[in-house]
């Protein structure tokens, strides 16, 4: 079955919808990127403090605790199971898009490899490998780079659906 395309042929009802979920998506998806900021400073040793504490720095203007393990694991866990189903959603509505299969075949797959890379390497940060730090750092940039251009794709496709393969009402 070829599905390529398929989204800009869907009625304009349905592009609409899909529109609205990929913004509503991307709204809370950015709140929680907002909330990442604001406990780590989207910097390496920010992320090691929110996670390891730094009691010991009595020049600390913020003071953090070592999370506990019940903590790590209850994010873990729910970050890896809400995000993996949101990238699924996102990868299946990429497959039916008119880009070329490379970049779908990338942007299906990455945020996967990213999910447990940022989330078991929080765990594993938790357990003392502070250099996984930098691995969280660049797969979270890859998580969010996939997800703002899986969701830049899809409304591109839903905005403007092509020309010569049926759907004559545009939402541009």
């Amino acid at each position: 079955m070829n599905l390529n395309g398929a989204v800009g042929n869907m009625s304009l009802q349905f592009r609409v919808f899909v529109v609205c979920f990929v913004l509503v998506l991307n709204v809370g998806f950015f709140t929680g990127f907002n909330f990442v900021r604001v406990t780590t400073s989207l910097n390496a040793t920010g992320i090691e403090q929110n996670y390891l504490g730094n009691e010991e720095d009595e020049d600390a203007e913020i003071m953090h605790f070592k999370k506990s393990e019940q903590e790590v694991l209850t994010l873990v866990h729910n970050h890896i199971l809400s995000l993996s189903l949101i990238f699924f959603v996102l990868g299946a509505l990429l497959y039916m898009t008119n880009v070329n299969s490379k970049t779908k075949a990338f942007l299906m797959f990455e945020p996967f490899a990213s999910l447990l890379l940022t989330f078991g390497g929080i765990y594993l940060l938790w357990k003392g490998l502070t250099w996984f730090k930098y691995i969280i750092m660049i797969s979270g940039s890859l998580m969010v780079f996939s997800l703002l251009l899986m969701s830049a794709l899809i409304i591109k496709d839903c905005l403007i659906p092509l020309k010569d393969k049926g759907s004559s009402e545009k939402l541009l």
